[in-house]
């Protein structure tokens, strides 16, 4: 597992194919459409098809939830490298109005962001920087608010988490 993790977090590019080409993600129609090249940025786009909608005709709600569950951690275990500890730790939902159609959720953490998780974790103090990413329909209007808690703590010296 981890000399796969090691292969896909080398190169952008590589990361996209492989996750466009993970079973959760195939079997639900979510696409990673971009990986910046500092993996600063990811774009990730879900069409409506009959296999992701519910009975009203719109996205299922824990679609639009799964196309946004791990890519702030994701991105940021490479931004930050092997001697951080990063995970998932809480989530939150705000469905805003019904999802029809292409729905688009842009992933970015800034270098100020960056720096501030650096800081607050220098001397092996864990953090939880809380992002909230927007996922918007074709015409740009807001069909969900995902609001995302992540751990980080730098690993001790031994390496250990």
């Amino acid at each position: 597992m981890i000399a796969i993790t090691r292969l896909i977090t080398e190169n952008p590019r590589r990361f996209r194919l492989f996750m466009n080409a993970y079973p959760p993600y195939l079997g639900t129609g979510i696409r990673i459409d971009e990986v910046s090249p500092d993996w600063r940025r990811m774009v990730v786009r879900m069409r409506r098809r009959f296999y992701n909608g519910n009975a009203f005709g719109t996205h299922f709600g824990g679609s639009l939830y799964s196309m946004c569950d791990p890519h702030y951690a994701l991105l940021l275990v490479v931004l930050l490298g092997k001697d951080y500890v990063v995970w998932d730790k809480a989530a939150s939902i705000d469905f805003v109005k019904p999802g029809r159609g292409t729905v688009t959720a842009v992933f970015e953490w800034s270098d100020e962001e960056i720096a501030d998780i650096r800081a607050k974790t220098a001397d092996g103090a864990k953090y939880e920087p809380v992002k909230t990413v927007l996922v918007k329909d074709e015409e740009g209007e807001v069909v969900a608010r995902v609001r995302k808690t992540i751990y980080v703590r730098r690993k001790r010296q031994n390496g250990r988490a």
